[in-house]
């Protein structure tokens, strides 16, 4: 059942706590993380609801629904225009679609798929945000880069990528930022069980972070939901994606 807005808005103060608390145990600053508002299956009501409440980033793992709710632009609470990201993974028949409508893709695990997105954003004159996901938790039902491949697949993308522009990009890519890496938490009702796995995503972010070049801007570590968030987050997360304890409960049926 979707919150009403004042539902709404003490869920969020409670997630706030959390997140405050999780960023001074980890000897972090509160800005240092991002809030994703994951409103995959709820409907445009609830994410201007959530726009009321000052979110100004939101999360859709469906290009189709992203398309519905975010291909006019919204306006944040704080003047800034709301932000649209690709949380899901991504068919090579839809990459055109979501490097349209989205300003950052969390899901990237291929080549092709980036080089695709970047005659896309070329012909669109647009640059676009990209994570590349890896599947950390080594879970059959996830997504991603496998873990023992994730590196190389790196290496391989910062010998393609040419050349570093003077604003941070590449020569070969001149319309994609990689800004980081994501991945989804093991799926065991046990937030510490996720914790080698986000550690492993960190020091692989921080290891291309440190080669800068193709790589100057990869400082995103898109990982934690609402059952880990803290570990996440005490293991560097920069964004976390949070759905239901926002929204509420989903509505599959539709």
């Amino acid at each position: 059942m979707e919150f009403t807005l004042e539902e709404m808005r003490e869920h969020l103060a409670a997630l706030e706590a959390r997140i405050s608390d999780a960023c001074k145990i980890a000897g972090r600053s509160r800005d240092s993380v991002k809030l994703v508002w994951v409103s995959k299956f709820h409907p445009a009501e609830a994410v201007e609801n959530a726009i009321a409440l000052g979110a100004t980033d939101f999360g859709e793992n469906r290009v189709q629904e992203a398309e519905l709710k975010f291909s006019e632009p919204r306006m944040a609470k704080d003047g800034s225009r709301v932000r649209c990201h690709v949380i899901g993974p991504v068919q090579s028949n839809k990459l055109k679609k979501a490097a349209i409508v989205a300003d950052c893709i969390h899901s990237i695990a291929s080549i092709e798929a980036v080089e695709k997105l970047e005659k896309v954003c070329a012909a669109q004159d647009k640059t676009l945000d990209i994570l590349f996901q890896v599947n950390a938790g080594e879970e059959e039902t996830k997504s991603g880069l496998d873990v023992h491949e994730a590196e190389a697949f790196l290496a391989d993308l910062e010998k393609r990528a040419g050349a570093a522009t003077a604003d941070g990009k590449s020569e070969n890519f001149p319309h994609l930022r990689f800004r980081g890496l994501m991945t989804i938490g093991k799926n065991t009702g046990v937030a510490e069980d996720s914790r080698e796995c986000f550690a492993f995503l960190r020091a692989l972010q921080q290891k291309f972070l440190a080669k800068g070049g193709a790589f100057a801007h990869f400082d995103q570590l898109s990982m934690g939901m609402t059952g880990d968030l803290e570990v996440a987050i005490e293991e560097g997360s920069t964004m976390i994606r949070v759905g239901t304890a926002l929204f509420g409960e989903r509505d599959y049926s539709k």
